[in-house]
């Protein structure tokens, strides 16, 4: 018994403690990834991807803590970012649409900022056909914030908050909305996030499989950009 607990030991237990011991920490306070369960940020990230979490995108936290020990950056307008919920603790990945200081306000599913309204330029939803929307109409626009552009996307068919505000952006927090407005529970219902729950920078899709076609992967969208091709800004 004791050769064969030595055995496990050594050849299965021990081996995989150490890569334990390595990858912990790492994912803890370097590099993380999270499912997305919902479709709160269609058409940018599907239901089914993980998504790749930069955690040094802005600060060094010790490992299994969100206690910093270094700060060099904090999230910009348009970044992706994952989050706790301030509501219920729930990790979220919402864009940033609002800074410390920032004037919010919705009008009827247009975004403005600091009293401007931001730019959008209707695209068409063919391209987008083979996914399913919670709406068999969708409104699929590129919005303008700041210097970024991104996809968002309207539900007309839904019931939703399109109107919100204005609300001013405490300091040391960040107002989060999802790409897809009609259907996200964001910032306009929980308050603005505070820094400190602020875990990382979205960066790409890393696998996908598509819930509602018995979990197939999606290979087109293996190592996806979340950032829109300029071309298209």
């Amino acid at each position: 018994m004791k050769n064969l607990i030595r055995h496990l030991w050594r050849e299965w237990l021990r081996p995989f403690a150490l890569v334990l011991v390595v990858i912990a920490p790492l994912k803890s306070a370097v590099v993380d990834w999270n499912w997305v369960p919902s479709g709160s940020m269609k058409p940018t990230i599907l239901e089914g991807d993980l998504v790749a979490v930069n955690k040094l995108a802005y600060d060094l936290k010790i490992p299994f803590t969100t206690r910093r020990l270094s700060t060099w950056g904090a999230p910009a307008r348009g970044d992706i970012v994952v989050f706790f919920s301030p509501e219920d603790g729930t990790r979220l990945v919402k864009r940033t649409v609002g800074l410390p200081g920032d004037t919010i306000e919705l009008r009827n599913d247009v975004l403005f900022v600091n009293g401007s309204p931001e730019r959008y330029a209707a695209q068409d939803a063919r391209p987008f056909h083979r996914e399913v929307f919670e709406d068999p109409a969708p409104v699929i626009a590129i919005e303008q914030l700041g210097s970024r552009s991104h996809y968002v996307m309207a539900l007309p068919g839904r019931a939703a908050l399109r109107t919100f505000g204005p609300r001013v952006v405490p300091a040391g927090e960040y107002f989060m909305m999802g790409d897809s407005r009609d259907n996200s529970r964001d910032s306009r219902y929980f308050g603005p996030v505070p820094r400190r729950l602020i875990v990382g920078r979205a960066t790409a899709v890393l696998l996908s499989f598509d819930p509602r076609r018995h979990l197939l992967p999606r290979p087109a969208r293996l190592f996806h950009s979340l950032e829109l091709p300029s071309s298209q800004g």
